[in-house]
């Protein structure tokens, strides 16, 4: 049994970079390619992307970093720090605007550079760019992909705007080029079951994602879900059928996979549904107990790759 029942990203920036790394949350004026003619992109998504707490992009990349910097350095004597650029979709610009912005964040102290953004909207003329930024400042890069869930089916409910096929396609490219990649999983969509939970876990290891960052779904207002959501179009999962499909995913998720976080928050004044109405901690905590009294960890269901069916020809 493993000694600890997932891999927690804390332990892995402290034992990668030898001390605690602080990311600094960036928001700049950029959207999405699934917000262009007047649509409001994924049906989840409200008007501050993923984002609700952060810096306006009233202040550029310096300033943003210089602040939150700060903040931090007093309260936590910290040294060293990970540019975070988590809005919407942060590839989804001209190449000229993103070099610039992607050369603001390189600032001292900043250790690597962490990207979110869609699958359909990062190719090889973006990561040409990362990489020129990484080996010229010695910066490491991390880029997240929304993929959200391995149901495609889902995908196309939720308005996503692409399938598996993107998805997979960018993760490996991501991979050629040597970046680390992180992979964002909603896990209680209201069309999704446990074995989607487990062949979202399937499909983040084949790929070999280097870390994995857990959503529960919540119901921002405004947005098209929340008029679902008003109208009782769908139903959530209760929040025992979520702590069930996290512990279903951990266990057939690669143990070599670092896990960001089980589970995500949201300001309550923002949402209409957000952690069934839990902190979000409360849940988390209930989640690693549980694990705990199962004697249930990461990867213990990880047999399924390597010829799993031929073998008892291999021993």
């Amino acid at each position: 049994m493993k000694e600890d029942i997932y891999n927690r990203y804390a332990l892995y920036l402290k034992e990668h970079y030898g001390q605690r790394v602080y990311k600094l949350p960036i928001h700049i004026a950029v959207s999405c390619p699934n917000r262009r003619n007047g649509s409001k992109g994924c049906s989840y998504c409200g008007e501050k992307g993923a984002g609700l707490e952060r810096l306006s992009d009233a202040f550029s990349v310096e300033e943003q970093l210089k602040q939150t910097m700060g903040y931090i350095q007093k309260r936590y004597k910290a040294k060293k720090f990970i540019a975070y650029f988590q809005s919407f979709t942060n590839t989804y610009m001209p190449l000229e605007q993103f070099y610039e912005y992607m050369k603001q964040a390189v600032m001292e102290n900043i250790v690597e550079i962490a990207l979110s953004t869609r699958p359909d909207c990062i190719g090889r003329p973006y990561l040409e760019i990362l990489k020129e930024i990484s080996q010229k400042n010695h910066i490491e890069i991390t880029v997240e992909l929304g993929l959200q869930t391995a149901n495609y089916h889902s995908l196309k409910k939720v308005g996503r705007g692409h399938t598996l096929a993107e998805y997979i396609e960018a993760a490996l490219l991501v991979k050629q080029y040597g970046f680390h990649l992180c992979t964002h999983v909603i896990l209680n969509l209201p069309w999704d079951t446990e074995l989607d939970a487990i062949e979202s876990a399937k499909l983040v290891s084949v790929m070999k994602s280097d870390f994995v960052k857990l959503h529960g779904l919540y119901i921002e207002k405004g947005t098209k879900m929340a008029e679902q959501y008003e109208k009782k179009e769908f139903e959530i999962c209760s929040v025992e059928e979520y702590k069930k499909r996290v512990k279903l995913f951990l266990q057939y998720l690669s143990p070599d996979i670092w896990v960001q976080r089980i589970l995500g928050r949201a300001p309550q004044e923002d949402t209409l549904f957000a952690n069934w109405g839990q902190s979000w901690w409360k849940i988390r905590d209930e989640i690693e107990q549980e694990m705990k009294a199962e004697k249930s960890y990461q990867g213990k269901q990880f047999h399924y790759l390597g010829g799993s069916g031929v073998r008892e020809f291999l021993v």
